[in-house]
């Protein structure tokens, strides 16, 4: 018989989408961004976060540095929600500004593209609240000497 605490609880591939998301938590530098990571399926991330004035330049759109974040991370966990004991690092980044980015909700779609062993290659694009393409990414990753469990967000 299966405890009723039992079957609330993700187990196997979910448990370990559920533990990446907890990771993204608890990263300190996600405590400047309103976002909210979600990994339904191996391969693939969400993040949605919203962007205000605090994050504009000086001619009023938001930050490149912003970009870069929230396209790198759904990059970097659609990539490593195919890898369950270690964490992976950016080793390298491009990105392509298309459009600027005003006050609102933003999502970022991440998919893994290629790469099961060392390295892995994944890419991102951000869309506005019309459903417009305002950035795009594509990051490789590879496997650190970090092991997911030896990381306190990872294990909750």
């Amino acid at each position: 018989m299966t405890r009723p605490d039992a079957a609330a609880s993700p187990s196997g591939e979910a448990a370990h989408f559920r533990a990446l998301e907890n990771l993204y938590r608890s990263a300190p530098i996600n405590r400047l961004f309103r976002s909210e990571l979600t990994i339904s399926e191996a391969g693939r991330s969400v993040i949605e976060f919203d962007v205000d004035e605090s994050q504009f330049h000086a001619a009023g759109a938001v930050h490149g540095t912003v970009y870069f974040k929230m396209l790198d991370d759904a990059a970097f966990y659609a990539a490593n929600s195919l890898v369950s004991d270690r964490f992976l690092l950016t080793t390298a980044f491009n990105l392509l500004f298309t459009r600027p980015i005003g006050p609102g909700r933003i999502r970022a779609e991440g998919r893994w593209i290629s790469g099961r062993r060392r390295v892995f290659v994944a890419e991102a694009s951000l869309i506005d609240m019309e459903g417009e393409e305002v950035g795009r990414g594509t990051g490789t990753f590879m496997r650190s000497q970090f092991p997911l469990s030896s990381l306190p967000g990872y294990a909750g």
